[in-house]
């Protein structure tokens, strides 16, 4: 299926690309045209765009608004994504999380460096897995422990300390 978005792609768009392309629509062809642009006149879905079919709703992203009409809010890792994208997307009049800062920041690294908006999509899609893996295990009820002998939690001058004396006592032996 065609969707198709609005050029020049930022944290909204990026996102909702690469959750049609992993979860919605594993064939999607995603096409870009000016924000001039009536949706009217295009074939496909249109999303992020003014009077899109798709698009930012009761103060949801359209991240967030593709989650709930494809039924995919039941999935932890997705939702907290949709929270860290509207963040990062939307402007607020409070602070946003360092997560959404974060994603804001590398999201408009890609927008100034990479003019290509096909290119834009490849890039960033890794960066998405990374960020859902994250979200997944944040949001997760059972995290997941290290097996083997726990680390243990000492200052950097304790363990230099412990290291050596460690080396000494082998040394002696």
């Amino acid at each position: 299926m065609k969707w198709v978005t609005r050029s020049g792609l930022h944290v909204d768009r990026t996102a909702c690309a690469w959750l049609i392309a992993r979860f919605i629509d594993s064939e999607a062809e995603f096409t870009f045209v000016s924000a001039a642009t009536d949706p009217a006149s295009v074939e496909g879905h249109t999303f992020d765009m003014r009077r899109a079919e798709f698009s930012h709703s009761e103060g949801k992203c359209t991240f967030e608004v593709l989650l709930e009409r494809y039924q995919l809010t039941g999935e932890p890792g997705l939702a907290e994504m949709g929270r860290i994208i509207r963040e990062a997307d939307v402007p607020l009049r409070r602070v946003s999380s360092k997560e959404a800062r974060g994603l804001d920041a590398i999201m408009r690294g890609f927008q100034i460096g990479v003019p290509d908006d096909d290119e834009k999509l490849h890039l960033t899609g890794p960066v998405y897995d990374a960020l859902f893996a994250y979200c997944r295990e944040k949001s997760s009820t059972a995290k997941v422990h290290r097996t083997g002998t726990p680390r243990p939690r000492l200052r950097y001058s304790q363990r230099v300390l412990a290291h050596l004396q460690e080396e000494n006592e082998a040394a002696s032996d």
